[in-house]
């Protein structure tokens, strides 16, 4: 049978290490929503020459958000398809954050 102190040193320890640990992920930003205003504005800056400032097209062969193609894809495939490049669309790895590209492609499924 446990005692009552031992199970306040256990409850003590354990809020002594949850309370960090949950600090901890809230900081990193992965608890966060994605930031459509902002992802507008990166969208603006990067990428409405090609893709149109409101999603229509303006470069043969480049996606037409506001007619959703491509935008049935999970949004790691996007970011990891953004990160990378694809045909005449350059790399934006080292240019743009994960979580840029993330508040981009939020600011996309806003288009149609």
């Amino acid at each position: 049978m446990i005692s009552k102190m031992t199970t306040i040193k256990i409850r003590r320890t354990s809020s002594r290490l949850f309370v960090p640990l949950l600090f901890a992920l809230g900081s990193s930003g992965s608890l966060y929503a994605a930031d459509i205003i902002k992802g507008g504005n990166l969208y603006a800056a990067h990428c409405a020459a090609c893709h149109g400032a409101s999603g229509v097209s303006v470069m043969p062969g480049a996606p037409s958000f506001a007619r959703n193609e491509r935008l049935l894809q999970p949004d790691m495939t996007l970011l990891a398809t953004i990160k990378a490049g694809k045909n005449i669309m350059p790399s934006f790895q080292g240019i743009l954050s994960d979580r840029d590209i993330l508040d981009i492609i939020a600011h996309l499924r806003t288009l149609n």
